[in-house]
């Protein structure tokens, strides 16, 4: 019985002695992971309740005790003896943070002037002002259906002996294009049909105007006139049958005329841009400037009749074609209907948006594309000529600020909010799920956690939850870039203790 008894109590004690070793060396190994490793063995509950979770805070700390290393200039201090941690709560709403409670140094960045300049930092208040609420839509600049384009066809059939133009060039209206050598034997003999009858029709003129300055009271002499006159009618018509065949040939008018004038035949046929009075005005603004844009024949090549030799452009204005859901298409709608102005955004190189403002919807789409559920409208954009590079004439050269198929945004209004604290989307850094600003302070920044009420590519409307006020000087750009300075300084990618902690 005693033997059991000893028995017993040794193999108590080395099991004791075994379990000191163990936690030992977990201590050595990591003590904070010993610590909450007694804390979740005291507190097995659901730690998810108010109380679980004030109770595991509490002991934490407690076990904790100063044992708070000071994060760089983030400050904490070592947390006072945290209390129940500032009224902290259940965690839920972080407590009464108000201003930060009792955080210590403010987070801050600092950047030398060069630094700045180096990230076009830009500082300015926080304004209140009436904001309209946009419904941002994608487009493409398009050119107008039947009213951009031209197409340049070949009148006659023959050789390209001449090409004026190079794609790219300028046109003005009326300028030379091509020039054919006439090969369409029905042509050749249709202009040596024009020239006898001119001729003839010179000889009768001269023989009436004879016959009528001598002694017409003879009934000889009257009736010679008449005969002069009815076939001076005949070689009238037949002149108008073959000058209007000439036409159809593709010869213009003043080809014909030139060949009537000058009583030679036309071996080649000069081909020009349309005249003025032949383009499309619509409400383009300037004098009309075309553009070569594609070149389809060379010099030497052979063309039938009908062949396209070129296209012309003429870009003075342009069209967006806006695709907008479905869900969106009754305030689409009421825009159009009141005629509010539309501002189309265009991304620049370095990532933000150049606006183009007072633009408005001039068609509207009768119908929802019935597979991407989708409502397309129609913005005109008027066109801007930008000069040609340096050296080049301005004759030789046509450079327009947009071009068929750039994308652009459009937002247009649906809504006005009153007395918003609104700044430019570059003041806003994000952060995950979190949204910061940064307050100017003499030569530093500190970093403020803010909620955004709504934002488009150009603006963010700020909740107006006391975090940031009215007035406030702060970063209108470069906010993002801030964001990472302040994670470069602090040697972190994602700081717990920044803004808002715990």
């Amino acid at each position: 019985m005693l033997d059991r008894r000893w028995l017993g109590f040794v193999a108590g004690v080395f099991i004791s002695l075994l379990l000191v070793v163990i936690l030992f060396g977990l201590f050595l190994v990591s003590p904070s992971r010993f610590r909450t490793t007694i804390v979740a063995s005291l507190f097995p509950y659901d730690l998810k309740s108010e109380s679980a979770q004030k109770t595991r805070s509490q002991t934490i700390h407690d076990i904790h005790g100063d044992v708070h290393p000071k994060s760089g200039g983030y400050g904490h201090g070592d947390h006072g003896d945290h209390g129940d941690h500032g009224d902290h709560g259940d965690h839920g709403d972080h407590g009464d943070h108000g201003d930060h409670g009792d955080h210590g140094d403010k987070v801050e960045v600092s950047l030398s002037s060069q630094a700045r300049n180096g990230i076009g930092l830009r500082e300015g208040p926080v304004v209140v002002k009436s904001y309209s609420r946009p419904v941002i839509v994608p487009g493409i600049i398009v050119e107008k259906p039947g009213r951009s384009q031209y197409t340049v066809i070949a009148p006659i059939t023959g050789y390209v002996t001449q090409v004026y133009r190079t794609p790219g060039g300028s046109v003005s209206p009326g300028d030379p294009l091509f020039e054919l050598r006439l090969t369409h034997e029905e042509l050749v003999q249709s202009q040596v049909d024009l020239l006898a009858t001119s001729e003839a029709l010179d000889v009768i003129q001269r023989e009436l105007r004879r016959l009528e300055s001598i002694n017409t009271e003879g009934l000889i002499a009257k009736k010679r006139i008449l005969d002069q006159q009815y076939e001076l009618q005949k070689l009238e018509g037949r002149q108008r049958a073959q000058r209007q065949a000439l036409l159809l040939h593709g010869l213009s008018e003043s080809q014909v005329k030139t060949i009537q004038e000058s009583r030679t035949l036309l071996g080649t046929v000069i081909v020009r841009a349309p005249q003025e009075d032949e383009l499309v005005v619509d409400d383009a603004e300037g004098q009309p400037t075309l553009l070569l844009q594609q070149l389809d024949v060379e010099r030497g090549q052979y063309v039938e009749t009908g062949v396209t030799l070129a296209v012309l452009v003429d870009h003075r204005t342009l069209m967006i074609d806006a695709e907008a859901f479905e869900k969106d298409a009754i305030e689409i709608s009421e825009a159009a209907s009141e005629g509010r102005p539309i501002v189309a955004m265009l991304e620049t190189a370095s990532g933000e948006y150049r606006d183009i403002p007072g633009l408005t919807i001039d068609y509207l789409s009768s119908e929802v594309d019935a597979e991407a559920r989708t409502l397309h409208f129609f913005v005109s954009l008027p066109n801007e000529k930008l000069s040609g590079p340096a050296g080049k004439l301005s004759s030789e050269t046509l450079n327009w600020r947009y071009r068929p198929g750039q994308r652009v945004r459009l937002r247009v209004p649906i809504e006005e909010w009153l007395d918003q604290m609104v700044v430019p989307a570059t003041a806003v850094a994000e952060d995950g799920v979190e949204h910061y600003v940064f307050i100017a302070d003499g030569d530093h920044f500190h970093q403020q956690a803010v909620e955004v009420e709504f934002r488009d590519p150009k603006c963010v409307v700020l909740a107006n939850d006391g975090s940031i006020h009215p007035g406030d000087i702060i970063a209108l750009t470069a906010a993002q870039q801030l964001q990472f300075a302040l994670k470069s300084q602090s040697g972190t990618t994602a700081d717990h203790h920044l803004g808002h902690s715990h």
